[in-house]
């Protein structure tokens, strides 16, 4: 679905990634982990077409990314960035059908069917209870509930999430999760996130990529790349690493020096 062939990238002429190379299969739930600085989140800009490369390809669906225009671009994947500013006060009905612009010709205006696509959108990141407010009403937790609808209203085949539930309490990081994992169960949607809660990537994602200093540490499944050496070394902290009896998977604990 998604390959990096010794990306290298960053801004200002100043590398960031450093020859980065991977595969996500098609279907598959894939986490980016690692911590502030590695490059996970210039991956992800390289990975939606916001940033040029230096060096390398990154290729979706076999086809090179930087051929791909951004409207057919767009009725492939969608993003949900950390945080997302409006200039207007839009009706977050407004804001979820912001989606459906890759299915809507130039100066046409959206349909029924694109209506109900939004509230159903809304419907599953629980926030059809908002269609009527205004975004800049909401706190941040709503407006995050608001703009994973709106990814979802695309109908992607691809998702990108950076930090999808910064902004959320424990039951709606939660329920995001589990609606993330439904749709990639379900509908066999690709998902990729940037995530700093290493316990939810290894209990939701079945790949992690673990980035550190512009390059890929480790890649594989969480028990794969979830060790207590490993994330002591990236992390430079000191942990305890035990599997969840819920999930069988790994799961860090912080140690407290005194």
């Amino acid at each position: 679905m998604l390959r990096f062939s010794d990306v290298r990238t960053g801004y200002s002429n100043i590398e960031i990634l450093k020859g980065v190379s991977f595969d996500i299969e098609k279907g598959s739930f894939a986490g980016i982990i690692g911590p502030n600085g590695s490059g996970k989140t210039t991956l992800l800009r390289s990975a939606t077409k916001t940033i040029p490369l230096f060096k390398g390809g990154i290729f979706l669906e076999g086809k090179n990314l930087a051929d791909i225009p951004l409207r057919e671009f767009a009725a492939v994947a969608a993003v949900v960035p950390q945080d997302t500013a409006f200039m207007f006060p839009f009706r977050v009905m407004d804001v979820v059908l912001m989606g459906r612009i890759p299915y809507i010709s130039r100066f046409g205006f959206e349909s029924r069917a694109d209506i109900n696509i939004a509230l159903e959108a809304l419907e599953l990141a629980d926030a059809v209870h908002l269609k009527d407010r205004f975004i800049d009403e909401l706190s941040g937790g709503e407006r995050q509930r608001v703009i994973i609808a709106k990814a979802l209203a695309q109908k992607p085949r691809i998702l990108f999430l950076d930090e999808p539930t910064t902004h959320l309490d424990i039951s709606h990081q939660v329920q995001i999760f589990e609606l993330l994992r439904k749709m990639n169960k379900d509908s066999g949607l690709t998902i990729v996130a940037i995530l700093h809660d290493l316990n939810l990537a290894s209990d939701y994602c079945d790949k992690l990529i673990l980035m550190d200093k512009g390059a890929i540490k480790r890649k594989g499944s969480p028990a794969e790349v979830i060790d207590y050496k490993t994330i002591e070394e990236v992390y430079g902290a000191v942990v305890i690493v035990k599997d969840n009896p819920l999930t069988s998977r790994p799961h860090v604990f912080l140690v407290k020096k005194d």
